[in-house]
C-alpha cells in the first residue's frame, strides 16, 4: 500500500512539472506576442504563429497523465482534485497559449499601419496577466490558498486597464478616423490579455477548491478554514 501511494505521488510531482512547463512556454509566448506588437518585430511574430506544437503535445501528455493516474489509482478526496484541477488547468493553458496567437495576429496587422500611440498599458497588461498565469501554477503546485487568492483579487487591474484602453483607443478613432483599423487591432489585444487573466483566475479557483472542496466561482463566498 505504502509503495501504491509513494508511486501516485511521484506521477502526481511529475504532473505538476509538466504543468508548469506548459505554463512557462504559454508565458513565453504571450511575452513574444507583446514585444512584437510594442517593437513592430515580425520575426517575434512570425515566432509565436507557428511556435504551438510543444503546448498542444503537452496538453495531449497532460491529458494522458490523468487518465491514467484516474484508471490506476481511482484516487478519493483531495487527492482526486488534485488530478481533476489538472485536467482544467491543462484546458486553460492551452487556451492561453492560442490566445498568444490571437495576440500575433493582431500584432501582424498592426505591423501594417502607422503606429497610433506609444504603447503603454497593453505591454502593463501583459506584464500583470502573465504574473497572475505564474501566481496561480505556483498556488497549484503548493496548495497555496492564499497566493490563489491573490490571483483573484488581481483581476480588477486588469478590467480597469481593458477600459482604460478602450476609451483612449476611442478618442483616437474620433478624431482621426484613419486609426480605426489598427486601433480595433490594440482593442482585440487588450480583450485577449484580459482573457489570459479570466484563465489564471480560473486556475486560482481551481486551486482553491481542490485545497478546501469549496467553489468559489461566480462570486460564492471563499472558504475561510482549509478541508480535506
Amino acid at each position: 500500500m505504502e509503495r501504491v501511494v509513494r508511486h501516485f505521488q511521484e506521477e502526481l510531482d511529475v504532473l505538476k512539472s509538466r504543468l508548469l512547463e506548459m505554463g512557462g512556454l504559454a508565458e513565453q509566448r504571450v511575452r513574444r506576442a507583446v514585444q512584437g506588437l510594442a517593437e513592430r518585430e515580425h520575426d517575434l511574430i512570425e515566432s509565436v504563429l507557428i511556435g504551438d506544437e510543444p503546448i498542444n503535445a503537452l496538453q495531449l501528455e497532460i491529458d494522458d497523465r490523468c487518465l491514467k493516474l484516474l484508471a490506476l489509482h481511482q484516487p478519493m478526496a483531495t487527492d482526486l482534485r488534485a488530478v481533476m484541477a489538472a485536467v482544467k488547468i491543462n484546458t486553460d493553458l492551452e487556451r492561453v497559449g492560442d490566445l498568444a496567437v490571437n495576440i500575433a495576429e493582431a500584432a501582424k496587422r498592426y505591423a501594417m499601419h502607422p503606429p497610433v500611440k506609444k504603447l503603454i498599458d497593453i505591454p502593463k497588461m501583459a506584464d500583470i496577466a502573465q504574473a497572475m498565469l505564474r501566481d496561480a501554477l505556483d498556488s497549484y503546485v503548493k496548495r497555496d490558498m492564499a497566493l490563489a487568492r491573490q490571483v483573484l483579487h488581481q483581476d480588477d487591474s486588469l478590467d480597469a486597464l481593458k477600459t482604460q484602453i478602450f476609451r483612449e483607443l476611442l478618442s483616437f478613432m474620433l478624431k482621426d478616423p484613419s486609426t480605426i483599423e489598427a486601433a480595433l487591432d490594440l482593442i482585440l489585444v487588450s480583450r485577449h490579455l484580459e482573457r489570459i487573466g479570466d484563465h489564471a483566475t480560473n486556475v486560482a479557483e481551481d486551486v482553491i477548491f481542490m485545497v478546501s472542496a469549496r467553489d468559489v466561482r461566480h462570486n460564492a463566498p471563499e472558504p475561510d478554514l482549509q478541508r480535506n
